[in-house]
């Protein structure tokens, strides 16, 4: 069996280049700086209220305890008013 040594691409074949590597590298390095920038913005966040953090399934099973003797109502109330307001959404400019 012979092996035949790759050559360089024939005048037909079209390869990246310098440019196409630089460019990927480029996108490589923008993710990098961006992910940088994500963890950070995400330290800024406020930890969460106690029970926001808690498991679905806990907080599912205490509120059907409660509603199974008729106070998970008003407690269900009483939770979404303590709920932070969002941001007004600003109008149209000029009018």
């Amino acid at each position: 069996m012979t092996f035949i040594a790759a050559s360089s691409p024939s005048v037909d074949d079209i390869t990246p280049g310098v440019l196409g590597f630089l460019v990927v590298a480029g996108i490589a390095v923008a993710l990098v700086f961006l992910l940088l920038s994500m963890n950070k913005q995400f330290r800024k966040l406020p930890p969460p209220e106690d029970g926001a953090g808690a498991p679905r399934g806990a907080a599912g099973s205490a509120e059907g305890a409660q509603a199974a003797d008729g106070a998970g109502a008003s407690a269900g109330a009483e939770a979404k008013q303590n709920l932070p307001r969002s941001p007004p959404v600003p109008g149209p400019a000029g009018g």
